[in-house]
């Protein structure tokens, strides 16, 4: 039998969604979509998100391709797009000091940035991003996800731990 899961991964930077997801994506045979390579357009710099719209063909085109994965991100727009065709959520609901320990803690992440040291350099941002997910209000907040995983109808499960 064919594996069919098609799942969703969100929560805060640092959560652990990316990790969680390449556990899944390598154990289950799932492909695996992070949001971060489709949301930004990183010819600008800054990078600056990309239209919706843009972000949501990207999106279409990787649902069109393949029938099992794994896609995770912390846009509620770009989530709430892809929702419909999921089989299980899984909402990353971890502490922000928490977050912040993993953010500290992260490998090189060679499609996010072009060497470690530039990963590095955006660290305090990262932090300071990280720690202002409570007080946010926007696509990217505490509130935006919890709304997402609310008012799903399917299998959910949430994490407030990276332990298993």
């Amino acid at each position: 039998m064919a594996n069919d899961r098609r799942v969703v991964i969100f929560g805060n930077s640092g959560s652990g969604k990316s990790t969680l997801a390449h556990h899944l994506a390598e154990a289950e045979g799932l492909e695996h979509l992070d949001l971060d390579t489709l949301a930004w357009s990183l010819t600008d710099m800054p990078p600056e998100r990309k239209p919706l719209g843009e972000s949501q063909a990207e999106m279409q085109a990787f649902l069109d391709n393949h029938s099992a994965w794994v896609i995770e991100g912390c846009y509620a727009d770009l989530l709430d797009y892809v929702l419909p065709a999921s089989t299980d959520i899984i909402y990353m609901n971890l502490p922000v000091e928490a977050c912040v320990a993993n953010a500290k803690a992260r490998p090189w992440e060679p499609h996010k940035y072009a060497s470690q040291e530039a990963q590095n350099a955006n660290l305090d941002m990262l932090i300071n991003w990280i720690r202002q997910y409570d007080d946010r209000d926007d696509v990217f907040s505490r509130k935006a996800h919890e709304r997402l995983f609310e008012t799903y109808e399917g299998d959910k499960t949430v994490y407030t731990s990276n332990r298993r």
